[in-house]
C-alpha cells in the first residue's frame, strides 16, 4: 500500500504507465509513458483514434490485461473513503479481486458480450454482490431491483428475472451499468459505452453517467472517439495518439485552444450540421455533378410500400415497414435516418431484393418487386450495389481481398476467375484509395477503415446504377470517418449512381444528402430538402432526433442538452 500525497483531491493517478503485448512477432509497444490523475467526482474523457491505446490504459487501471501484457509505472487507485491508496500494478489476483467492482468497475462497449444469455439480469446484478460477500437472497433481490430502478429500467421488479435477450440495446447498456454501479465504486470506466447506440440512446445513456458522478459521486473514465460525446459529458480531456498522450487540460482548453496538431485535426474531422462536403479536383476546383438529380428519371418508387415479418409461436406479425411513399432518382442520394428498429434498413434490404415485398408497390429499376420471381430480377442484380454496415462480417474471412471484391464480378459472369480480374480489382482498390498490394491480404489484416473501403470496392465493382449503403461509417474513427464520406462523395459525384444512404447519423447524412427521409416505427415521419429537414424541422420526433445528437463544442452542447430535456419534457 502507498500512501497518496493528492488522496482528498484525485481518485487515481497514472504514472508512466508503459504496456506491451507479447507477440508472434516480438513485443509491441501499445502504451508508453503515459501521465495523468482522475480527479474526484469528475468525468475525464478519453479520445483518440482505434490502436491509439485507450482502452488498454483503462484496462490497466484495474490490471484487466492478457497474460501477454507487460507493464511497468504505477496506476495508483484511492480508496472511496479516502483511507489508502492502491498501487494496482503491484496487487495479488485476491487483492484485486476486491477492488473490481466495489472500488472501480468496468462498463464494456458491447453489453452482448458481457452479459450471460442463459442467466437472468437480476441474478447477473446480484453476482458482484454475492463475489462480495452479501448472501441474503432478499437483500439481493431488492438491491438488484433498486438499481434497475436507478438506471431507468421500467417495471424492474417484474424485469429482474428477465433474460438479455428480452431488452434493447439500450436497455442492455443500462443493465451493464447498473452491474457497474451496484457496489458503488468510486471510479466508472466506460469504454466506448455508446458506439452502437442511436442518438437518442445515446443521450439517455450519457444522462447515466452524469448521474453516476452526480447522484453517486463517482468518478468517471469515459473512452470514446466521438468529439461530441467529450463535449457533452466531460469535465476534463486526455487525448492520446499512438500510445501516448499528446494533449489534456479541461474540456474548454482542448476544444477552444487546441495546442497538438493532432487534436486540431480530430476536431476538425468531425461532422457538424450545415457543413456540407465539398470535393476538389487536383487543381483544387469543386467537383460537381453535370446533370441536375431532380431532371434525371427515377429509379425507384415506393406506393404504399408494407412489410411485415411473420409471427412465430403465437405470436402476432410484425409491421416493420407501414405504408411509405417515397422516389429515388438517378445520381440522387436519399438519406434514410432513423433509429434501431424504425425499418430503415429492412426498406434497403427490399430494395436490393433481400426482403420480400408484403403490400403496395416498389419498383426498382423497372422492376415490381411486390410479387417478384427470382428470375425476373436475377438480371437487374448487377445493377444493385450494397455497402453493408459491418464490412468484417459481411467478407469471407478465409478468402482475400481480391476473392472478396472479386467474387460480384465472378457470380454475374463478367470475369471467369480471378486471376482475370486482378488488373480491374487492383483498378477498384485503388479507385477507393486503397494500395494494390492490399489485394492478397485477409480482412482481418485490415483496419476498419480499410475494411470499408474494400466493402466499397465490392460494392462498385459491377459498376451499378444504384447503390444501398446501410451505415457505412457508424463504427469508424471520425478521422477515418472523414475520409470515406469524401471518398464516397467523389465517386457518387463521378459515376453518378442513385444511392439510398441509410444512417442514425444526421450530421453524416446532412454532409451527403440532396434529400432526407426520417422513418420512425415503419412510417416516414418527415420528407424534404436536405437544408429544410435539418435548418427547420416540424415533426417533433425529427426535432427530438436533432436534439440528441452530440454537438462538438461544451458551451453550444449545453444549450442543446437543455433544448432536449424541455423536448422529453413536453412529450411526457
Amino acid at each position: 500500500m502507498t500512501e497518496n500525497t493528492n488522496e482528498n483531491k484525485n481518485l487515481a493517478e497514472i504514472k508512466d504507465l508503459s504496456v506491451s503485448f507479447m507477440t508472434d512477432a516480438g513485443s509491441i509497444k501499445a502504451v508508453e509513458d503515459v501521465n495523468f490523475t482522475i480527479p474526484r467526482k469528475t468525468v475525464v474523457g478519453v479520445v483518440g483514434e482505434s490502436g491509439s491505446g485507450k482502452s488498454v490504459t483503462a484496462r490497466s487501471i484495474i490490471k484487466l490485461l492478457p497474460e501477454t501484457a507487460t507493464t511497468s509505472g504505477a496506476v495508483y487507485l484511492s480508496k472511496r473513503d479516502g483511507t489508502d491508496s492502491l498501487d494496482v500494478l503491484s496487487l495479488s489476483g485476491e487483492q484485486l479481486r476486491q477492488v473490481r467492482g466495489s472500488e472501480a468497475a468496468m462498463v464494456f462497449q458491447e453489453p452482448n458480450s458481457v452479459l450471460n444469455p442463459v442467466y437472468t439480469i437480476g441474478w447477473q446484478i446480484e453476482e458482484g454482490l454475492r463475489a462480495h460477500g452479501l448472501k441474503d437472497k432478499k437483500a439481493l433481490r431488492a438491491k438488484a431491483i433498486d438499481i434497475l430502478e436507478k438506471v431507468g429500467i421500467p417495471d424492474a421488479e417484474t424485469r429482474v428475472d428477465y433474460y438479455p435477450h428480452q431488452f434493447s440495446g439500450g436497455q442492455k447498456q443500462r443493465i451493464v451499468i447498473a452491474m457497474a454501479l451496484v457496489l458503488n465504486p468510486g471510479l466508472i470506466l466506460a469504454d466506448e459505452p455508446t458506439t452502437a447506440l442511436d442518438v437518442t440512446v445515446q443521450a439517455e445513456i450519457l444522462d447515466l453517467l452524469r448521474l453516476a458522478r452526480d447522484e453517486f459521486d463517482a468518478s468517471v473514465l469515459i473512452i470514446t472517439h466521438n468529439m461530441g460525446v467529450i463535449a457533452d459529458i466531460a469535465d476534463q480531456v486526455v487525448v492520446m495518439y499512438r500510445g501516448h498522450v499528446v494533449e489534456q487540460g479541461t474540456v474548454e482548453q482542448v476544444f477552444y485552444h487546441p495546442q497538438d496538431d493532432y487534436t486540431k485535426r480530430l476536431l476538425g474531422a468531425v461532422p457538424r450540421i450545415g457543413q456540407k462536403l465539398v470535393v476538389r479536383d487536383r487543381e483544387g476546383r469543386p467537383i460537381e455533378r453535370k446533370t441536375d438529380w431532380r431532371e434525371q428519371p427515377v429509379a425507384v418508387e415506393a406506393k404504399g410500400l408494407t412489410i411485415t415479418y411473420p409471427g412465430h409461436l403465437m405470436q402476432p406479425d410484425f409491421k416493420a415497414v407501414d405504408g411509405i411513399d417515397f422516389t429515388i432518382h438517378r445520381s440522387e442520394v436519399l438519406g434514410l435516418v432513423g433509429e434501431s428498429g424504425s425499418g430503415k434498413s429492412t426498406t434497403g434490404r427490399a430494395i436490393a431484393g433481400l426482403q420480400k415485398v408484403s403490400g403496395g408497390s416498389l419498383n426498382v429499376l423497372g422492376i415490381e418487386m411486390n410479387g417478384v420471381k427470382e428470375r425476373d430480377f436475377k438480371p437487374k442484380r448487377a445493377d444493385i450495389g450494397f455497402v453493408f454496415q459491418d464490412p468484417g462480417s459481411s467478407f469471407n474471412p478465409l478468402m482475400t481481398i481480391a476473392e472478396n471484391v472479386a467474387e460480384p464480378l465472378i457470380v454475374h459472369r463478367k470475369y471467369g476467375s480471378v486471376a482475370e480480374a486482378k488488373d480491374y480489382v487492383g483498378d477498384l482498390l485503388e479507385m477507393v484509395q486503397l494500395p494494390r498490394a492490399y489485394m492478397n491480404r485477409f480482412p482481418h489484416e485490415l483496419s476498419g477503415g480499410q475494411r470499408q473501403r474494400a466493402s466499397l470496392a465490392r460494392g462498385l465493382a459491377l459498376k451499378p446504377s444504384l447503390l444501398i449503403a446501410d451505415e457505412p461509417t457508424s463504427a469508424l474513427d471520425v478521422s477515418v470517418q472523414a475520409k470515406v464520406l469524401e471518398l464516397f462523395k467523389r465517386l457518387q459525384v463521378e459515376i453518378g449512381f442513385a444511392c439510398l444512404f441509410i444512417t442514425h447519423d444526421l450530421a453524416v447524412v446532412d454532409m451527403l444528402a440532396d434529400r432526407i427521409m426520417v422513418m420512425h416505427k415503419g412510417r416516414i415521419v418527415e420528407h424534404g430538402d436536405a437544408d429544410q429537414i435539418m435548418q427547420r424541422p416540424e415533426d417533433p420526433y425529427t426535432k427530438k432526433l436533432l436534439a440528441s445528437l452530440p454537438v462538438p463544442d461544451p458551451r453550444e452542447q449545453q444549450i442543446h442538452r437543455a433544448q432536449l430535456h424541455e423536448l422529453l419534457a413536453a412529450e411526457a
